[in-house]
Order: C-alpha cells, then structure tokens, then sequence
C-alpha cells in the first residue's frame, strides 16, 4: 500500500510523526492481520531476508514493543525540550526549515520525557493506543511535541513510558546497527565495508545509514540476503528453479524458510529478554 498523497515533513519537524501517525493510521484501517511496526528510512537496509525477522518474531508475545529510550536525557533538555519550535509544514504548502520562538519552556511536570532512536519497532495494539486514544494521554503528547525539535525522538518513548499499559512491554533497542561520531551528530556515519562484521555480529536485522550504491550494498545482498543483482531476496514463497530467478513462480505468501542468519537474531532477542537486560532497562 502506497500513501497516495505525499505529507510534507520538515526536518526536525513535528510533521516528521505527523507523516508516521498518518501511515498507521491507514495500515490500521486497511491490514488487519499484522502484529508490528518497523520504521526505515532510505537510506537504510536489512541484514537478513524476512523469512528470518518472520521466523524468529513468530515465538515473541506480541506485546512487545523495541524502542531505545532513557530518561536521562542530558544535554537534549536544553536543546530539545526547552526550545519552542513552529513547524511551517503545518500550515503552508511550500516546504522550509522550522522557526524559533525567543520564549523557552519549563521541562513538564505531569508526565516525565523519554528520549531516545527514531528507529522503533512497534505493536500494533500500541499503535491502536496512539491512533485512538481512548485516554487523554496520546493527545496530550501530541499537543506537547507539535513545539517539539525533533519529535521522533522522544514522542513514542514518552507515550509507552508514561502509560501503566505499556511501560512495562518496552525492550530497550531499536533492532538497528548504527555508528556514531564521536561527539555523536545530528545523523549517524555512512556506513562501509570497515563496519561489515560488526554489523554481522551485531545480529540486527537492519542497518543504517549507507551512502547510495555502496560497495558494502553488494557484500550484505551476496552474503547475507542471498539477492542477485535486480531480483528479490529469495523467501519461502518462490518456487522457481535454480538458475532463473526463483521468485518468477510464487507460491504460499505465508510460507517461511528461515536459515542459519536467523540465529544472528534469536541470540540478539535472547540476550534483550534476559532479565539481567528486560526489566532493570524499561522506562528507567
């Protein structure tokens, strides 16, 4: 399903949730059988086939939701949470930057911000909760963060943390390897073929950012997903024969072939569930 009228999102801008809120919000009206929600930019890629996330996602309770959060949120108070930002996208069909407000805000006090990765993995029972709201909580949220620089950060992260119902579903990760400078950017470094088996070890299902056509591109499509160049990553659903492209004939669209690459990921969940890693990291 293809969003047939584009959002115009401003970086940095609360139109940033503004376009994700609004893609759920369709994906709840017209899927329904669907349990998670992944967020990936362009400029990411997966680390293994969907058979792979499939399988190993099809033995988690449903209710959990993977988003890096802390509500330490350091020098972000000062830069993110006090400033007063207007975001033009909401009110003007031409696109530019946000403007600044000379008046600055008091950090609030009858919720406590989170903050952490754009990159979310979330439930759809959740997103239900955010779309919805069958309290006043989501809408509160989203009155507070439309000042807010760079919302994606912080406005799933406050809302499961904040709420008795899900602050104890959160898994402290995003699923995603990502390096940063040092002090880190507004944007993650480029990744290349030098991050290669760290990204492998890491067992993430996906990775960013890559510059456009990358060598690293071609390794992770040979080694990893199996895709030869202008075909698909093959799955349980291709039937073809070896020699052509596989997935010429398709089958089951439900059927799962998973592989070895799928350990990668099970030893990754196993290590976020242990309690040791789960409880002593939700909403702290």
């Amino acid at each position: 399903m293809v969003i047939g009228n584009a959002d115009l999102v401003t970086t940095k801008g609360p139109t940033m949730i503004a376009s994700t809120l609004h893609a759920i919000a369709i994906l709840l009206k017209r899927a329904k059988d669907w349990d998670w929600f992944i967020n990936l930019s362009a400029s990411d890629y997966p680390l293994m086939s969907q058979d792979e996330l499939l399988h190993i996602f099809s033995f988690l309770p449903r209710e959990l939701n993977f988003l890096e959060h802390t509500s330490n949120i350091g020098w972000k108070e000062n830069q993110r949470a006090r400033p007063i930002i207007v975001d033009p996208g909401l009110y003007h069909s031409k696109k530019s930057g946000v403007f600044w407000a000379k008046e600055r805000r008091s950090m609030p006090a009858s919720f406590k911000l989170f903050m952490g990765s754009t990159w979310v993995v979330l439930t759809k029972s959740f997103l239900e909760f955010c779309v919805l709201g069958w309290d006043n909580l989501p809408r509160t949220l989203l009155m507070y963060y439309t000042n807010f620089l760079s919302s994606p950060e912080g406005y799933f992260h406050t809302l499961a943390c904040n709420h008795k119902d899900y602050q104890n579903t959160t898994v402290n990760h995003n699923l995603h390897y990502i390096r940063w400078d040092s002090p880190p950017k507004a944007n993650p470094i480029n990744l290349t073929l030098e991050h290669y088996n760290d990204m492998v070890q890491s067992g993430a299902p996906f990775a960013g950012s890559f510059a456009r056509d990358d060598l690293v591109l071609d390794i992770i499509d040979k080694e990893l997903l199996k895709r030869p160049r202008g075909q698909f990553t093959p799955g349980g659903w291709c039937l073809g024969k070896l020699g052509k492209d596989p997935c010429l004939a398709y089958g089951n669209p439900n059927a799962v072939k998973p592989t070895v690459v799928s350990k990668r990921l099970e030893k990754l969940i196993v290590k976020l569930l242990d309690s040791e890693n789960f409880r002593p990291k939700q909403c702290k």
